[in-house]
């Protein structure tokens, strides 16, 4: 492992422009970040994927495999990633660093507490919180509702037995007994605050607009209201600024902001991304689980709001994947009639990426149970359909396994660049943008919207934010809202249950069908394999 300080120097940083956090991590000072109203120079490549299994499908090692692979064939580059989450970590997905020859490293310090911005982001938010409950048990001239509050308390842990609690029992001195409950931090509306800023004004403007309930006479109490939004954004002072450590074969990568993909914007935040394209000449992003998800609110969040745009899409499929969508097992040897099936739902995100203007790179990400019967399926449907595609090897090969996605991505990205373009008007309302996402993104026939949540886009008609942009919470599994309906579902009604105000964020944060903001643990948590050796090592992430 290199020297954090050899790491900045490829990218032409000197030790002034690093805050550093040991030998091997560091933060980006605030005279070292870019400005937001120049241009970046640097071509951003968007990784992205198909529908994945509850295992994922390796995007983030392909995403840094592919910036190995591009370093190899002489391309300056540097990797624009999210921070991993303690809740997939000891839950499921397990950690968020890649895998194999393509991980983020020093790995296991970046899976669990990193620089600290996670725990910052808790803090800020439930700094809100008390302030909050503060102002109803004092009876404060802003007259709270507390039947009318809906800023919940978060936590980076997946904790089932607290989405739903009350506070304030007791008596009198410890509050007013309500009902509310805990998110995952990383679907905090601070955490997309912090992902969408541009820097400390924007961070402390977009703070102060944070609703979080209503007073007695139904007008809006913001966080400004509450003189919350200064101690907020003096707890994020570190945390806004983005970090910098270096893949396995020594590319750098800002790492910075975690999203989910599916109950938030899923994509890591914009000043590390302007950063790597300002220090490099190639910026590798990601966007959260599949292109109905992150990729989405990548373009119609997160470059509407930074005036950004990609250069070149990969789409990320799997043999695992795409028998899955096949109506297969996932488990099977060998099913290249599933695969054949399952293609379809890889046409679906294709035609996807074109809505943007793109022609996707596919990337086949190969695993070692693949036959090369199935991987032969896939790579002759891509070339009858001409679409370019490559074989990715990065997890047992690194960089030397990428080298034919990276040729293949520079040539994508050299072809001349497509406006921007986004999926709906922000002048439409609410229900037409959502309708918009679900009909063209996902395939949906209809949106059901639910009496809660028509009641809900009549008070954000009422207050005035209709023109906001959506960011749709759905489940990852499955292109419609229920996970068990894999593959290419056709036919079905988007069920929106809820439409939440995120002011601050600057997008109305809709749910869909069963999604929570809270996670829970499996039945078998990773939890259990993780350890601390006697030398101080963690083990089993």
């Amino acid at each position: 492992m290199h020297t954090i300080l050899d790491i900045a120097k490829v990218l032409g940083l000197q030790s002034d422009a690093l805050i550093h956090y040991g030998e091997h991590m560091a933060k980006l000072r605030l005279q070292a970040l870019p400005n937001a109203r120049i241009q970046s120079a640097g071509k951003i490549i968007l990784v992205s994927a198909i529908n994945p299994t509850r295992s994922g499908e390796g995007k983030t090692t392909v995403a840094i495999g592919l910036a190995q692979g591009l370093t190899r064939i002489g391309k300056k580059t540097a990797l624009a990633l999210r921070e991993p989450s303690l809740g997939p970590i000891f839950g499921v997905k397990g950690g968020g660093t890649g895998g194999g020859h393509c991980q983020l490293e020093p790995s296991a310090r970046i899976n669990m507490h990193f620089t600290g911005d996670m725990h910052a982001i808790s803090a800020a938010h439930n700094l809100l919180a008390a302030l909050l409950d503060n102002a109803i048990h004092f009876r404060s001239e802003l007259d709270l509702e507390h039947r009318q509050v809906f800023w919940r308390r978060v936590l980076d842990v997946n904790d089932r037995a607290l989405r739903k609690i009350v506070i304030g029992l007791g008596g009198r001195l410890n509050g007013v007994p309500r009902e509310t409950g805990f998110d995952i931090t990383a679907a905090s509306e601070i955490m997309a605050i912090l992902c969408l800023s541009e820097n400390t004004a924007d961070l402390k403007a977009r703070l102060g607009r944070i609703l979080v309930g209503f007073n007695r006479a139904g007008l809006p109490i913001t966080a400004q209201s509450l003189q919350a939004s200064g101690a907020m954004a003096a707890l994020l002072h570190d945390a806004i600024l983005p970090n910098l450590v270096q893949s396995t074969e020594g590319v750098p990568a800002f790492v910075h902001g975690g999203p989910f993909g599916n109950i938030a914007h899923g994509c890591n935040s914009v000043m590390a991304t302007r950063a790597a394209a300002t220090y490099a000449d190639y910026a590798v992003t990601e966007a959260g689980f599949g292109f109905d998800l992150g990729a989405e609110k990548f373009f119609d969040l997160k470059c509407r709001s930074a005036g950004l745009w990609p250069s070149a899409v990969v789409l990320v499929v799997t043999v695992r994947a795409l028998r899955i969508h096949g109506g297969g097992n996932s488990t099977q040897s060998s099913d290249p009639g599933a695969i054949k099936r399952g293609l379809e739902h890889l046409n679906h995100h294709i035609h996807s990426v074109r809505v943007f203007g793109f022609e996707p790179v596919v990337a086949i990400n190969c695993f070692a149970a693949d036959t090369e019967q199935e991987l032969a399926v896939i790579e002759q449907w891509c070339n009858e359909y001409r679409l370019n595609a490559a074989r990715f090897t990065g997890f047992t090969d690194g960089g030397a396994g990428a080298e034919a996605l990276a040729q293949t991505v520079v040539n994508a990205a050299a072809q001349p660049q497509p406006e921007a373009r986004y999926l709906y008007d922000l002048a439409s309302s609410p229900e037409a943008k959502i309708t918009a996402v679900a009909k063209t993104i996902y395939g949906a026939s209809d949106v059901d919207f639910s009496r809660a949540a028509r009641k809900d886009l009549e008070r954000i008609s009422a207050l005035g934010y209709n023109r906001l942009p959506v960011c749709i919470a759905k489940t990852h599994l499955s292109l419609s809202g229920d996970p068990t309906r894999v593959g290419h579902p056709c036919g079905f009604a988007l069920p929106v249950e809820s439409v939440r105000i995120a002011a601050g964020a600057g997008y109305l944060l809709v749910l869909t069908g069963d999604i929570v903001t809270m996670p829970g643990l499996p039945r078998e948590p990773a939890a259990h394999h993780i350890d601390l050796t006697d030398d101080g090592e963690i083990t089993g992430i």
